[in-house]
């Protein structure tokens, strides 16, 4: 029997999320795990009048390679940089994209040569970038989710019912309209983003972290299910080099699969100058000086989904932890006005449930809550 929560939350992406209208052509991005939600996805949008197309992924979730994991093992330097001319198409002609993740294994790529994932990271740089374009200048939207599987649930130390009962509550599918939940949730989110822009110098002081950077003339952003679903964080781009002190990031940082532990960041004028890990020093480094952008902040953000209380190993549902702020190094968003540019997006998230942060000298956020 189908879980009539795929249903409702394919209704949620379809007209919330995205707001896909009739004639839009969709294009989504899902493993083969993710069928059931596809299914009722692609529904919706038919029944939106929309032309949805599906590109579904053997292994790991990336837009370029729907088996990236072999691409990355047997590859040559030339094969792992190729982007065809389809995905340049796909990058320019569709209205709206959807991105589905549901790992089976989320170690598949673990033992993947960091330099090799990095470049081929760094081979799609430019596709993410013009999808982003778009999206800034209203061409385009993208919104990502989740389909609860076995793996995602292990690694959040859940049987599968509570880590499925876990997503579904994330997204507000519990409310009798989840798309008007959210809808309040942006609004009460906006007044956080309205206190902060109007402010400049942001300073967050945590267990060993003390941080300063400026956002003055940047664009503070509330997230609410646009984008991300679940979701619930405001987010900025800092000035690119004002970022300066340390910075330990208390859980652990995950990107295309693989885990680096206990990061601790020293920052001077924006750029890091000290880069150490408990675990996964390698992968870090590697990352880090992929290109030119990487050792910069491209994103600023207070995570602030109260559903969402406890770490579970994935960064959609980690970021949002109510009490916590994420920093991302690399790319950021063309409409929170930031200039750094990067194939590497990777957040990286604080605890702040024992932390204040101070806006131009004002107390604004005190153990995990806004206090303005």
């Amino acid at each position: 029997m189908a879980d009539p929560r795929h249903q409702k939350l394919a209704e949620v992406l379809i007209q919330y999320s995205l707001g896909i209208r009739h004639g839009e052509k969709l294009i989504i991005y899902a493993q083969h795990s993710a069928a059931p939600l596809v299914r009722e996805v692609h529904r919706a949008a038919l029944r939106a009048g929309a032309y949805p197309r599906a590109r579904i992924s053997l292994g790991p979730p990336d837009r370029v390679d729907a088996l990236l994991d072999v691409t990355l093992r047997e590859g040559s330097a030339e094969q792992l940089g190729y982007i065809s001319d389809l995905e340049r198409l796909e990058a320019e002609h569709f209205d709206a994209y959807l991105f589905i993740h549901a790992n089976e294994n989320t170690k598949e790529l673990s033992e993947i040569d960091p330099q090799r994932l990095a470049l081929a990271m760094q081979s799609s740089g430019p596709l993410r970038r013009r999808m982003l374009e778009r999206t800034a200048a209203g061409a385009a939207r993208w919104c990502g989710t989740l389909f609860p599987t076995q793996a995602y649930a292990q690694e959040a130390g859940m049987s599968l019912g509570d880590y499925e009962n876990f997503v579904f509550a994330a997204a507000l599918l519990d409310e009798v309209d989840p798309s008007a939940a959210w809808q309040r949730v942006g609004e009460a989110q906006q007044q956080i983003a309205d206190f902060l822009i109007e402010h400049d110098g942001i300073r967050i002081v945590a267990p060993d972290t003390d941080i300063t950077y400026r956002v003055g003339g940047r664009r503070w952003i509330s997230a609410s299910g646009q984008h991300n679903m679940p979701d619930g964080e405001v987010y900025s781009a800092p000035i690119e080099d004002s970022v300066n002190g340390r910075v330990r990031f208390s859980f652990p940082a995950i990107y295309a699969g693989q885990t680096v532990e206990d990061i601790r960041l020293t920052f001077r004028d924006g750029k890091v100058v000290e880069a150490s890990a408990g675990r996964g020093q390698d992968r870090l480094l590697a990352l880090l000086d992929q290109d030119a952008g990487a050792r910069y902040v491209g994103e600023v953000a207070f995570g602030l989904n109260d559903h969402i209380r406890r770490f579970t190993n994935h960064p959609l549902f980690d970021e949002k932890i109510g009490g916590t702020m994420h920093m991302a190094l690399g790319f950021t968003y063309p409409e929170c006005g930031g200039k750094n540019q990067s194939s590497l997006h990777w957040d990286m998230i604080c605890d702040l449930r024992q932390g204040q942060v101070y806006a131009d000298g004002q107390l604004c956020y005190v153990d995990g809550k806004f206090v303005m």
